[in-house]
């Protein structure tokens, strides 16, 4: 008998799509959050192979800070033509408006956290029962500790000791009304398996992950792209310099790398030599040693 092997990329593939397909066949009102990043980007080509030629069985949920990277949106909005699927988005600004969530003041100010009011009003609003994520283990210590379907509360409030086994990749999606579940089918892959996925499916990103020059300033010892939403002063030095960034994320806490990176090859080499992990630039996780752990128990992505 021949045998058929797969390379570690088909088998991170497979699964994933099979995760996919069980959200479709278990939940009834699903949703993938895109967020304009190489992950979700990511998960919307594993859609693509898991569900065409019919159409995805959820929308697009996009939550806009409406502090996000120009080219992140653009990028969005060019795709939802592309793909033909629907997009839903959650304003942080019209909470805001609302008074559902006050803004931030000062200089390190940021619309980040804001993002769970928002992102819960939007569950609710549609009756999302499970919410597909791009989050992976690989990147942070309180992700490290979430399985694939992970439940939420009905207050949207994840408590890792509720966690459930998860034994011969068979997934429990029963929930009680007014609970959902967060599922993110790329939890067993790491930045480079992402990478080397997008260099051999040869998917389009935002412009913003090869290097290209910017002006920027530096604030608490990282590079930030210059932009009004940084409540700048006399303090603030802007200057132009050669970036990329590793991770998408509102432009008042994601922070750039120096880079010469601008093809994909050179992008997997510096991530191979790289010290430093992804989330490193991200300001907002740099807030306490839980900063990431305590967000999700109150119903962050």
């Amino acid at each position: 008998m021949s045998r058929y092997n797969l390379d570690y990329l088909d088998e991170l593939e497979a699964e994933a799509i099979h995760i996919l397909r069980e959200v479709a066949g278990q939940f009834e009102k699903p949703a993938l959050l895109f967020s304009g990043g190489k992950d979700s980007i990511t998960l919307v080509r594993l859609a693509e192979k898991a569900f065409r030629p019919g159409k995805f069985p959820f929308p697009l949920v996009h939550i806009d800070t409406g502090h996000n990277f120009e080219e992140t949106i653009e990028y969005r909005d060019k795709m939802i033509a592309r793909i033909g699927e629907k997009l839903i988005v959650g304003s942080v600004q019209k909470s805001i408006n609302e008074g559902k969530v006050i803004e931030q003041t000062g200089k390190n100010a940021s619309r980040n956290t804001l993002q769970t009011v928002t992102l819960l009003d939007t569950i609710l609003e549609n009756g999302f029962d499970a919410c597909i994520g791009g989050a992976r283990r690989d990147e942070e210590k309180a992700r490290a500790k979430e399985r694939i379907f992970s439940v939420r509360d009905e207050f949207g409030q994840w408590d890792p000791k509720r966690q459930r086994p998860e034994l011969w990749n068979i997934y429990n999606g029963k929930i009680h009304k007014g609970e959902n579940v967060r599922v993110f089918p790329i939890s067993n892959w790491t930045e480079l398996d992402v990478w080397n996925y997008i260099r051999r499916e040869k998917i389009e990103l935002p412009s913003i992950y090869f290097a290209h020059q910017r002006d920027c300033i530096t604030r608490n010892g990282q590079l930030m792209a210059a932009s009004p939403f940084l409540n700048m002063d006399e303090e603030d030095i802007v200057v132009n310099k050669k970036v990329r960034f590793r991770t998408v994320g509102d432009m008042s806490c994601t922070a750039a790398v120096e880079s010469d990176a601008d093809l994909i090859d050179d992008i997997i080499q510096e991530i191979s030599d790289s010290k430093i992990s992804e989330r490193g630039a991200r300001m907002d996780d740099k807030v306490s040693e839980a900063a990431m752990e305590d967000r999700k128990k109150g119903g962050y992505f």
